[in-house]
Parts: C-alpha cells; structure tokens; sequence
C-alpha cells in the first residue's frame, strides 16, 4: 500500500505585524539563532579550559557582534558570487536587495572566519583559540535557519520514492506540488543542527589541542551538508555540476579536506 504524501503546511511567512512593521518568521530564526549562540557560547565558558585562559561574557557579546556582520556580509557576498555571478554582474544593485532573499552557507562561513580572524588580531589572540571556543555552538544556529527554510517552503528536495513515508508536496516548487519530494530542510535541520550540535558538544567538553574543534566541525559539516544535497533539489539556475554532484556538494568538499589537514596539524603538534 502506497503511503499518501504528505503537504507542505504553507505557512505565512510573517509571523506578525505591528502597524506597518511585519516580523518574519525566517528573521525570527535569526533571532533564535543569535540567542542560542549567546546561551551555548555562555556554557563553554564555564569549562575550566576557557576561564583559565581569561575570557569573559563580555567577550561573547564581541563575538556574536563580529559573527553577525560575518554571516550577513558573507553570505550575501557568497551568493552573489558562488550562485548567481552573471546575474548580479549585469544588475550589481541588486546585490544590495538582501530582502529579496539569497544567502549563502559558504560565503557566510567565510564571511565568520574572516571577522574571527579580525577579532583575534583585535584582540590578540589565536584564531583557532577563537574558532575552537564558537564552533560547537554554531550548529543549533544552522538548525534554524533550516527551520526558517521549511517554513518558507524553500529549498525542497528531490523527487521521494512513492512508498515514502514522509514525502511532501511542496506547492512552491515547480511542479506545484504535483510531485512528492524529500522534505529536506527537515533532513538538514536534523544533520547540521542536531546531529552536528550533539557530536561536536560532546566532543569539544574535553580538553584538546588548539584546532582540534575547529578542524572537526569543518569535516563534520562537510559530511553532513554533501550527504544531505542528494536529497536537495539543486537550484534550477545551477542544476548539477561535475559528477552529477551539487553546487552545495563541490563546496564542501574543499571544507572536509581543509578540516583533516587542520585536525592532523593539530593532533601532531604539542598541546598549548
């Protein structure tokens, strides 16, 4: 017996207004986001590890300040110029058009390690002292921002299998919901938020080697993100690449390889 798809909720995408100001829901996850940094970042510097070596709350609040204008920047910039280059090189104003939607994951990852690296160099300290303190409370901000994808009904997966139990009709997508798909904004929230947030917490509790934790989770969201795009819909823009493999995927394989060179740097050299 063939299971019934289910259908993508199609909720509002605005939360609530207050006079002429409407809130999203997508800019909500944002806010959660921040909020879990804030209180996650906060338990890490508990651990004896952090507080021996002088950081503070205030420190924290720095951080996010740094991380924010990262995320922003860089994963406008990064969209512009992984995804829709031609585009934006012809209508470069548009780039400037953020409520319109598009952002990048990866440029927003360059855009953090760029203003960590600042805030180190402001700061005086290592960069992968920096990076190995925020990495594990990075993850449950990933998670809702997928949460915000599934609530716009965006980023729908690829064709599902009719037998499927929880294959979705996504009305947005171009077959207008005719066409059951893999609800994969859940399928990321699930990897890159929960999954990768247990693995790297549990992991980062310890004490280890500068880069360690750093170096851990660019493999860990690497695997996690390459796994995932087999279920994502790749962008009708892009379609697949090279070996039938996403644009998402050949982006993050250069973060996997990036993150065991970093791990076994770390590993081999004396403790600090």
């Amino acid at each position: 017996m063939l299971a019934t798809p289910l259908v993508h909720p199609q909720f509002d995408p605005i939360a609530f207004s207050v006079g002429p100001l409407s809130v999203h829901w997508y800019g909500l996850t944002y806010l959660a986001a921040f909020a879990l940094f804030l209180f996650l970042a906060g338990r890490r510097l508990r651990q004896p590890q952090w507080a021996a070596s002088g950081w503070i709350r205030g420190d924290i609040d720095d951080l996010l300040f740094y991380g924010v204008l990262g995320v922003v920047l860089g994963g406008r910039l990064g969209y512009v110029l992984f995804y829709k280059p031609d585009f934006y090189a012809t209508h470069p104003l548009d780039a400037f058009k953020v409520w319109e939607g598009g952002m990048a994951f990866h440029g927003g990852l360059l855009g953090v390690i760029a203003a960590m690296a600042l805030y180190a160099r402001v700061k005086g300290r290592s960069f992968l002292e920096v990076t190995d303190l925020i990495a594990p409370c990075v993850p449950t901000g990933l998670g809702m921002g997928r949460i915000g994808n599934f609530i716009n009904g965006e980023l729908w997966g690829r064709p599902a299998g009719p037998d499927l139990p929880w294959a979705m009709r996504f009305p947005q997508a171009p077959d207008h919901g005719l066409i059951p798909r893999h609800p994969s904004p859940i399928y990321q929230f699930i990897g890159e938020g929960l999954l990768l947030f247990i693995f790297l917490w549990l992991y980062a509790r310890h004490p280890r080697k500068t880069g360690q934790v750093s170096g851990m989770f660019l493999i860990g969201y690497g695997l996690v993100r390459f796994t995932t795009e087999f279920f994502r819909e790749p962008d009708d823009f892009l379609g697949l690449r090279a070996f039938s493999l996403s644009q998402g995927q050949w982006l993050s394989l250069p973060m996997i390889l990036i993150g065991v060179a970093i791990w076994a740097w770390a590993t081999k050299r004396k403790a600090s």
